[in-house]
């Protein structure tokens, strides 16, 4: 067993629950980095690209950028127009029904970040909880052992206590700067996302009767 395995061995439970968290926190890292790259794609331009030809008049142009694509944005402007061409619903009715599409990409863009905030919290609380048992439990020897008290014995113990607090920071630093990151790319995009609802409405809108003809 080398030193470290060592070292981790004696934080007890304490800082193997931690080192779980840091295994979790690692999985939902790197699903959200894959998600946001390669299911999202955040950086795709057609949604802007539609709505340039919207502007213009030009719906299948617009639908055909759009169909099938898997950018939040671009999937909002198909299922807006989507939603223009069906005469059946009134103006206010589609409006609400497009809010409600956009907020389900919101919703789902971002999905898992809340995981990555509780061990965030939790990891340096669980490191300071497994400090104080590891400070009861070198009293407590320090006690029984009366006047033949052993300095060695005590440092062993104090230090070993410690240990879950060092764990629990260094999970709890890494974990919170990567979910502000990801936090905050998720913001970005929601406000990409409101723009487009709100860009796609209008334009909808001030075409819709166009955008009925061509549905049928």
């Amino acid at each position: 067993m080398t030193s470290i395995q060592q070292t981790l061995y004696n934080g007890g439970p304490v800082v193997w629950l931690l080192i779980v968290f840091s295994l979790v926190a690692s999985t939902v890292v790197v699903v959200k980095i894959l998600q946001l790259w390669w299911q999202w794609r955040l950086l795709d331009k057609s949604a802007d690209s539609a709505l340039a030809h919207l502007h213009q008049g030009q719906k299948p142009q617009a639908l055909l950028l759009t169909k099938g694509n898997r950018n939040p944005r671009a999937r909002l402007v198909y299922q807006i127009i989507e939603l223009y061409q069906t005469a059946e619903l009134s103006a206010s009715a589609k409006k609400d029904e497009a809010i409600r599409l956009a907020r389900g990409h919101m919703v789902r863009l971002g999905s898992y970040l809340r995981i990555l905030e509780v061990i965030a919290t939790l990891a340096p609380l669980l490191g300071l909880f497994g400090t104080v048992l590891g400070m009861i439990e070198a009293f407590q020897a320090m006690e029984a052992a009366g006047s033949n008290v052993n300095p060695a014995v005590l440092s062993g113990g104090i230090w070993q206590a410690l240990l879950t607090t060092a764990v629990g920071l260094a999970v709890a630093i890494p974990v919170s700067l990567l979910h502000s990151w990801l936090d905050r790319r998720v913001e970005l995009e929601n406000l990409a996302i409101q723009d487009t609802l709100e860009q796609t409405l209008t334009v909808c809108s001030q075409h819709a009767p166009e955008l009925r003809q061509t549905a049928s």
